[in-house]
């Protein structure tokens, strides 16, 4: 059984040379709270997660912060200090207990380089955060507050079984927690989400926050997109 067993970013590696390169990499486990990467760390591991969820955000030297994104099992992070070899962008903590298979720059590089199918997973995945990123950065500067927050909250959410046309997020997100994905503070997003609640646009439910209405919440975006072209 190789270390890297379950990890669907090494599906179809070669066994004999996931043997040789899995005894440089190591699994290791982090509690609920406890830091797994520091903005500026020196380190440049690639961190594969096998269980557990965790969280990645930016923070200003004033202590401001910006999440940049929530990672369950299957994804990774910390390829790019392992690519260029500079100091950590970003801030990572586990957001649950979280169980990480660690994998050292050299064995990573040598997997992505002597891989094909492994190196056009690696372009894809980061073609397509380079693209979410450009996304997140548009609406920044040019959408007010309540559109950023419409376009935040239907990326988090997913289509409630049993009601068509309906979205939740489930478990529903923190205020302060939004505030912090699209720059805001936590009493703006509950004077919005109070708002929607007021027009029949979403409603709290035990165990979520549901989007009654998702459709017009996206029409809303593209159209408030539209006006600053």
């Amino acid at each position: 059984m190789s270390v890297f067993d379950g990890i669907p970013f090494f599906a179809g590696f070669d066994p004999a040379r996931a043997e040789t390169l899995g005894r440089q990499c190591v699994r290791r486990r982090y509690a609920e709270g406890e830091l797994v990467l520091d903005f500026d760390d020196p380190s440049n591991d690639v961190f594969f997660i096998v269980s557990g969820d965790v969280r990645v955000l930016v923070r200003t030297a004033a202590g401001k912060e910006m999440i940049l994104g929530d990672f369950g099992p299957g994804k990774f992070f910390g390829e790019m200090a392992a690519i260029d070899g500079a100091p950590r962008s970003a801030n990572v903590t586990a957001l649950t207990n979280a169980e990480i298979l660690v994998v050292p720059p050299g064995a990573f590089r040598e997997i992505v380089l002597h891989a094909p199918e492994i190196c056009e997973r690696l372009l894809r995945l980061l073609t397509a955060r380079v693209r979410e990123l450009n996304v997140r950065l548009f609406e920044r500067s040019v959408l007010d507050l309540r559109h950023r927050l419409y376009a935040e909250l239907l990326r988090l959410s997913s289509p409630r079984k049993g009601h068509d046309g309906q979205a939740i997020i489930s478990p529903p997100p923190f205020q302060h927690d939004l505030a912090a994905r699209i720059g805001c503070r936590r009493e703006q997003v509950s004077r919005e989400l109070g708002a929607m609640m007021d027009e029949g646009l979403a409603e709290k439910i035990r165990g979520g926050l549901v989007l009654l209405r998702p459709a017009v919440l996206d029409r809303r975006v593209r159209d408030a997109m539209n006006e600053t072209a």
